[in-house]
């Protein structure tokens, strides 16, 4: 861990469909903290959807509006935050998390992302030709910046219980002070 880093939130980063909202609804209910998701927090402050956002003002517009979001969430505790797939991507995003929360990243290939996603009409970057090539070549992109998470969950062929499991033993270890991070 960095020096002068206080971990007492949990940031879930990864790609879009790797179960970061569904597994934070989870650790946050056993953590007793409370869930929020920087594209829902986005929507309120917009007055409407992460897909309006994008089809009316730009991804640009979107991705202002996240900064601003995720900012505003390192003066929090106790919160398990779900981030946008892409969010990560801003360095100003990684180090704003990273100064507060335990950064997991929940990791799966491009066909079981396809697999979950093909049929999600809200998920306004794979509303074009050939969603699989679009989720492969972003993957790409991203995965350098999800492997510089402090943990990284495979959720491949696991189920939902033992990737909270994982999620929330790496937390309670990254609170203790132990430098037990793992990535698998």
């Amino acid at each position: 861990m960095a020096t002068g880093r206080t971990i007492h939130n949990l940031a879930l980063i990864g790609f879009m469909g790797c179960g970061k909202s569904t597994v934070g609804h989870m650790v946050a209910r056993d953590l007793k903290f409370s869930f929020v998701d920087t594209d829902s927090l986005v929507e309120e402050r917009a007055g409407i959807s992460v897909a309006e956002i994008f089809r009316s003002e730009g991804e640009s517009v979107f991705r202002k509006l996240e900064k601003e979001v995720i900012s505003d969430l390192a003066g929090k505790q106790e919160l398990v935050i779900a981030t946008g797939g892409g969010a990560v991507l801003n360095p100003e995003n990684f180090e704003s998390l990273k100064t507060h929360a335990l950064l997991v990243c929940l990791w799966a290939k491009a066909e079981s992302i396809h697999e979950r996603t093909k049929h999600q009409k809200h998920r306004p970057l794979l509303q074009r030709e050939d969603p699989l090539g679009v989720i492969r070549q972003m993957l790409t992109e991203r995965e350098p910046f999800y492997k510089q998470a402090d943990v990284i969950v495979n959720t491949e062929l696991r189920p939902q219980r033992e990737v909270v499991a994982q999620v929330r033993h790496q937390f309670e270890e990254s609170i203790k002070g132990t430098s037990g991070f793992a990535k698998d």
